[in-house]
Parts: C-alpha cells; structure tokens; sequence
C-alpha cells in the first residue's frame, strides 16, 4: 500500500528552524520526484518546492527561497524539509507529494496527510 507520512510539526519561535519529514512506502521511492506544500484554511494551496528523482535538482517558490531547504534520502526513502528564520505567516499545514513528474504540481499523485507547523512571535 501506496504512503506518505509527514511528521515532525509543532512549535517554533519567529526566526527559529524546524525540519519535517514525509516517510515513503508501496512504492519505489527513487522513481518519483517529491514535493512540499503547505496550505492555511480558506487559502490557496502553496506549492513551496520540489527535488528530483536522484535529489539533484530542486527549485523553491518565491515566498521560501533562501530559507527552506529540500533533501531526500533514497535509501531510507525519506524527504525532508529544512525551514530556517520562520515566520508568523508560515503558521500553515505542510505536506509532501510525490509525482513522476519533476516541479509540475499537477504531476503530484501522491499526498501526505500533513503536519501542522505553529511560529509563534
């Protein structure tokens, strides 16, 4: 059975880090592209970045470039999400995605359920 399970959500002070995770399973991992996208009630979904296949490309949104990091090991089949000096405004549900297609968010078929992240000020 096809997974993704995001962790690794809470609390962090305004300018802090905090790094989350999407475990993969029921698939083959270095097969899919993996993406990370957050999305607050009665807004737009966000789609932060993606990383490919072998984890050698990776390209961020506007709003998170210069401060979010993406990562993947292949061997353990996980993606990480390095967020560094956090803001109030990324107060949201983060969740990860994967897809066989590289950076198109409608090339996602997979979804994590999400974990909630809360930047306190």
């Amino acid at each position: 059975q096809l997974q993704l399970v995001d962790s690794g959500g809470g609390e962090v002070q305004a300018g802090g880090s905090l790094n989350i995770s999407c475990a993969a399973s029921g698939f083959t991992f270095s097969n899919y592209a993996m993406g990370w996208l957050r999305q607050a009630p009665g807004k737009v979904r966000e789609h932060l970045g993606a990383i490919s296949w072998s984890g050698g490309l990776s390209y961020y949104a506007d709003s998170v470039e210069g401060r979010f990091t993406i990562s993947r090991d292949n061997e353990k089949n996980m993606v990480y999400l390095h967020m560094t000096s956090m803001k109030p405004e990324d107060t949201v549900v983060y969740f990860c995605a994967s897809g066989l297609t590289y950076g198109k968010e409608n090339g996602y078929t997979y979804w994590g359920q999400g974990t909630h992240v809360t930047i306190s000020s």
